[in-house]
């Protein structure tokens, strides 16, 4: 199954035809990338023609199983549904099978966090004996420790660690740069990572910088880190659905838990916006009520 040829030419029609940014046009493509990335998976040897509503449906499934949230899959199907409209308004496909695909409902409905007693079942979890677990153990150190996007985590490069500061330079949305703390763990975990495992890879041209590359020896994909963490949770027996995405929300959350300013969270995960920020003050309500009844001047004088 090869797809080049119709991807360049829907690439060329988003930048000619529609004037998209580079960002944008980079989104469109990543979203059709991930569904070549399923017939791949799936072993359906099928061209633009042959996909119908069902194959696009049980995609839609599959990409949900992966622990993605309703925004980013609603996300992947407006990309979906731009190509297949390409696609018809060149002629090569008669009909489009993605008319009818319903996007889920988005709203600001918050991922589950994941409480320290459940990451530390998750690098329990982690089999050590292999050199995937190493690797992996690198990944859930920057994930949690650094609360990283899943793109910034597969893009991150050597080059971005500066180890005697204790900062990693991130590329986030908006192709926008910030200074990221990284604690002592993740540090030393990175160098054994990158010093008894990653040195015995044989590395692909182009991709030597990348930290996370996988047996190729070329950089891991996005929807293999979902794999690793829905993998994790499972021998873990954590039954919430998990994505990396948990990771950094559980970062935040623990860090305003812990009395972290609101505005050095913001700066951490690259927020815009403080309002952005402010949906991981959520916290449970036995924690608030604790607090209340702790701190409350009323509850202090009541209890006299």
């Amino acid at each position: 199954m090869n797809w080049t040829h119709f991807t360049k030419g829907f690439t060329a029609f988003l930048k000619l035809e529609k004037s998209l940014s580079e960002n944008s046009i980079a989104a469109y493509s990543r979203d059709v990338d991930k569904l070549i990335q399923y017939l791949d998976y799936h072993q359906l040897d099928l061209q633009p023609a042959d996909i119908q509503l069902q194959h696009l449906q049980d995609f839609l499934k599959w990409i949900n199983q992966l622990g993605m949230s309703a925004r980013s899959q609603a996300r992947i199907i407006s990309g979906i549904k731009t190509f297949f409209k390409y696609l018809l308004l060149e002629n090569i496909i008669r009909d489009n099978p993605s008319a009818l695909l319903e996007a889920p409902r988005t709203g600001r409905v918050l991922p589950d966090t994941l409480n320290i007693n459940e990451i530390n079942k998750l690098f329990e979890a982690l089999d050590l004996s292999n050199p995937e677990g190493e690797r992996n153990k690198t990944i859930l150190e920057f994930l949690y420790g650094c609360g990283l996007r899943v793109s910034e985590l597969t893009n991150l490069k050597i080059s971005d660690i500066r180890f005697n500061d204790g900062f990693l330079s991130v590329i986030g949305k908006g192709n926008k740069q910030r200074l990221v703390p990284v604690g002592d763990s993740a540090l030393k975990q990175l160098q054994i990572y990158l010093h008894q495992i990653r040195s015995h890879i044989d590395i692909q041209k182009g991709q030597e910088d990348f930290i996370f590359l996988n047996k190729r020896g070329r950089k891991l994909s996005r929807v293999m880190v979902f794999y690793i963490v829905k993998d994790l949770a499972e021998k873990a027996g954590i039954r919430k659905t998990i994505s990396p995405h948990t990771f950094r929300h559980s970062f935040a959350t623990h860090l305003i838990e812990g009395g972290a300013d609101l505005r050095a969270v913001q700066e951490m995960l690259g927020h815009a916006s403080i309002t952005t920020t402010e949906i991981y003050t959520h916290l449970d309500r036995d924690y608030l009520r604790s607090n209340i009844l702790q701190f409350h001047p009323r509850t202090r004088v009541n209890s006299k």
